[in-house]
C-alpha cells in the first residue's frame, strides 16, 4: 500500500511525497512546497504528480525520516456528525437532548464543525489528548476526506476525532469546547490517492484501546454504514467557505463506547480502515502534555512525540 506522505527529511526539510509500504522507499514529489501547496492543485495534477513520483530519486526508507502530520499552511480539519447509527443512539444516552440529534440524523443538512487547524494536529506515534475538566472522553475513529481546493475529493485518511462526552452531553452548545482543544484531532500519516481505493463502502473501520498492555475496548463498523455520502458531506462543506488549500473532513464515527467507559492516561489507542491505512496514540491528560505542539509550529521537523509508545 502506498500513500502521500508529509515528511522531514535527514536535513530537517520538511517535504511531500509518495511512501510505498512494499518498497519502504519515500519519493518526494518535486516542486510541491507542501500539503496545501498540493492540495492547491486539481485532482488531474496531483494524479500526476503521484504517477511521476515512481522515477523520482528516493529520499530514504520510511524510517529514515521524520513522518509529519499531513497537513500544514491553511488546510483546515472539519468533522461530521450523527453520520452513523449507533452515533445517533449515543448522542441520547449522553444528553437530554435527544431529540436534537434524531432530528440531524435524518436532516437533508447534515452537522459539519470545525475541528483543528493544522499546527495542532498530531499524527501515527504522537500523543492524544483529553481535557482535564472532562469526566467522560472518547475517542472516535473516523474515515477522513482530504479535499482539494476545487472541492473534489483527492485522497482518504484515518483521523481520531477525540471527544469529551461529558462536556457534549452538558449541553450541545459546548460542542466546540468537547471537540476542538489541544491534542484533540489526529490524522494517519498516510493520505491514500482516491483513484487506487476501489470500493470505498468494503472497507472496515476497527479500534481497540489497551490499558496497561491489557485489551479495555473494541469495536468495529462497516463504511458501508455511512449514512452519508462522502460527496455530499464535501459539496456541504464547500458551499459557503472558500478554502484555498483545501480541507480535511473527518466523516463520523460508527463506534462509541458505552457510558461506562472513558478514556485514560497511558491509553493506547489503535485504529484501523481496510485499505486506507493506521493511527496508533497514546493518550496524555491536559493542555501541558501538549505545549511541544505551539513550539514545532516554527519548527515542525522538530516535532517530540510525548510519551513514548508500549512495545
Amino acid at each position: 500500500m502506498r500513500g502521500i506522505l508529509r515528511f522531514a527529511d535527514a536535513e530537517g526539510r520538511v517535504r511531500v511525497g509518495l511512501g510505498d509500504d512494499d518498497e519502504d522507499l519515500v519519493r518526494p514529489f518535486p516542486d510541491v512546497r507542501g500539503m496545501a501547496d498540493l492540495l492547491s492543485r486539481p485532482l488531474a495534477e496531483i494524479r500526476e504528480l503521484v504517477a511521476s513520483a515512481s522515477g523520482e530519486q528516493p529520499v530514504g526508507r520510511q524510517a529514515d525520516v521524520a513522518v509529519l502530520p499531513p497537513v500544514d499552511g491553511g488546510t483546515e480539519v472539519w468533522a461530521g456528525g450523527v453520520t452513523y447509527e449507533r452515533s445517533r443512539r449515543a448522542r441520547g444516552e449522553e444528553s437530554d437532548s435527544a431529540d436534537l440529534y434524531d432530528r440531524v440524523y435524518d436532516a437533508a443538512r447534515p452537522e459539519l464543525f470545525f475541528k483543528s487547524v493544522a499546527w495542532r494536529v498530531v499524527t501515527d506515534g504522537e500523543p492524544i489528548g483529553i481535557r482535564a475538566d472532562s469526566e467522560l472522553d472518547v475517542p472516535e475513529p473516523e474515515l477522513a476526506l482530504y479535499a482539494n481546493a476545487h472541492g473534489e475529493i483527492v485522497g482518504y485518511g484515518v483521523c481520531d476525532d477525540v471527544s469529551s462526552r461529558s462536556i457534549e452531553g452538558e449541553n450541545a452548545l459546548y460542542l466546540p469546547q468537547a471537540k476542538v482543544y489541544a491534542g484533540g484531532c489526529a490524522l494517519g500519516a498516510f493520505v491514500r490517492p482516491v483513484w487506487e481505493v476501489e470500493d470505498l463502502d468494503a472497507g472496515r473501520v476497527r479500534m481497540s484501546v489497551l490499558r496497561g498492555g491489557d485489551p479495555a475496548f473494541s469495536g468495529e463498523v462497516a463504511l458501508a454504514g455511512l449514512r452519508r455520502r462522502p460527496e455530499d458531506l464535501v459539496s456541504r462543506l464547500f458551499d459557503c467557505y472558500p478554502f484555498p488549500d483545501g480541507a480535511v473532513l473527518a466523516t463520523g464515527t460508527g463506534i462509541v463506547p458505552g457510558m461506562d467507559f472513558t478514556l485514560q492516561e497511558g491509553d493506547v489507542v489503535d485504529i484501523e480502515i481496510t485499505g486506507i491505512g493506521a493511527l496508533r496514540n497514546t493518550v496524555v491528560r491536559g493542555q501541558r502534555a501538549l505545549d511541544w505542539l505551539v513550539d514545532s509550529r516554527a519548527e515542525p521537523a522538530r516535532r517530540r512525540p510525548g510519551t513514548p509508545l508500549p512495545e
